[in-house]
């Protein structure tokens, strides 16, 4: 069963920290070297300094970006910046934006969750970087924290989840802040009739990793290091073994519902570089071979229309492939993806527009590995109009987004979408609580 529980956040003082809205950034996988220095000019205290550290000259095995951030983390706890809430509690976080022109609220449930390998009850629907992982273990290794939030669905079918933190909502928030066009409300559930129902209902659902795959198996690669490391120091000693209830076995989470009418999947586009001259002519031909293609003249309404949703029935469109218009991959009549698709997978896997790219377009096409680095990712189609624009890169893959229910079957079939498959949008904020390790 899913388990979830209470604990004590660590949060901003506000006596300290007058201005929540400079201290909080996003999670370190959107954030780029410019918005880096942004974050970090913004306040002494933001939460960029220990999300995601600058490197700089002269740091080394001792002194590096993952120290500077323990050391910030620690005199922050010393100074009173950074307070530990008095009681456990679970933390209700209300997440307004705009999206389309509409206001929206997502609500999400910030809770503390047991570590289990995947589908125990909790499923993942992504591959995962290697690289990204070494460097948020060592993070967590020097930090002892989760300073970001892993975001998770789960179905709430009949309601029940829903009217206990509506109720719940109904005190006085402890946090209220707004930042760049979003607001932020979170409220303390500390009320044993409250908590109690929450925790039971929870033990009866699946969890659905939507965005922090790497952090959840960084938390699972930090935990067996620490069992290790208590076991060794232990030497068979009663009382020394770990018993399963110390904190680095949960990591933080903030758990929304998948009916939840603020869930928002934006597409991640391709942008590919370093295709041979011979390979990019024939390009035409090879596709052919497995879509109908159709050329749109290249407009802004066009662009803008393809924000929001692949037209005209496309899988999927290509940028740079025809000079002035947009190629649009149809299905060919009497062609099956099945039949060049890797086997063993389901039909919802191999219908999606990111599996077709992934696997005959950049696999079996052009020849590239899914971690090449010739191939970039972004949810913004006017940067990846710009990028081929300005020849930094050769095309642009541009993709529709997915339904979360599709996010739910492939992850219930116990399959994983290529690696940046989904973007949940907005990203949950850093810096609201983050959840102490030690």
């Amino acid at each position: 069963m899913a388990e979830v529980s209470l604990f004590k956040g660590i949060r901003y003082n506000k006596e300290i920290v007058k201005d929540l809205a400079g201290v909080i950034c996003p999670p370190y996988d959107i954030i780029t070297p410019q918005q880096q220095k942004v974050y970090y000019e913004k306040s002494d205290y933001n939460a960029i300094r220990l999300e995601y550290i600058e490197d700089q000259l002269g740091d080394n095995a001792i002194n590096n970006k993952y120290s500077k951030a323990a050391s910030t983390f620690q005199s922050w706890l010393r100074d009173g910046v950074l307070l530990v809430d008095d009681c456990p509690a679970f933390y209700l976080h209300d997440h307004y934006f705009t999206h389309l022109g509409k206001e929206r609220r997502r609500r999400g449930l910030i809770a503390r969750v047991k570590l289990e390998p995947w589908y125990g009850e909790i499923y993942p629907h992504e591959e995962t970087f290697s690289k990204v992982k070494r460097d948020r273990l060592q993070l967590m290794r020097t930090c002892h924290a989760n300073f970001s939030s892993i975001f998770t669905l789960y179905q709430d079918l009949e309601g029940r989840i829903a009217g206990i933190l509506n109720e719940a909502s109904q005190g006085k928030p402890i946090i209220e802040l707004s930042d760049s066009g979003e607001s932020h409300v979170v409220w303390m559930i500390t009320e044993p009739k409250f908590s109690q129902e929450i925790i039971d209902l929870f033990a009866r659902r699946t969890l659905y990793v939507a965005d922090g795959h790497h952090r959840y198996e960084t938390a699972l690669a930090y935990q067996s290091e620490r069992i290790h490391t208590l076991k060794d120091k232990g030497q068979g000693r009663p009382g020394t073994f770990p018993t399963g209830d110390e904190a680095f076995n949960y990591i933080m989470m903030t758990l929304v519902d998948f009916s939840d009418s603020g869930l928002i999947t934006l597409p991640i586009h391709r942008l590919v570089r370093g295709i041979a001259p011979s390979t990019l002519s024939g390009l035409r031909e090879k596709l052919n071979e497995f879509f109908a293609l159709e050329y749109v003249p290249f407009t802004g309404s066009l662009i803008d229309s393809v924000k929001y949703k692949m037209i005209g029935g496309a899988i999927l469109g290509i940028l740079g492939l025809e000079t002035g218009s947009l190629v649009l991959l149809k299905k060919r009549h009497g062609f099956s993806v099945d039949d060049v698709m890797p086997k063993g997978h389901s039909q919802d896997y191999n219908n999606l527009n990111v599996s077709i790219l992934a696997h005959i377009i950049l696999g079996r096409i052009l020849g590239f590995s899914q971690d090449s680095e010739n191939i970039a990712y972004t949810v913004d189609v006017d940067e990846a109009c710009r990028q081929v624009k300005e020849g930094k890169y050769q095309l642009a893959f541009l993709l529709g987004s997915l339904q979360p229910q599709i996010v739910k079957n492939i992850a219930d079939a116990r399959e994983r979408m290529p690696r940046k498959s989904t973007y949940f949008y907005p990203k949950l904020p850093t810096g609201l609580v983050i959840n102490y390790l030690c």
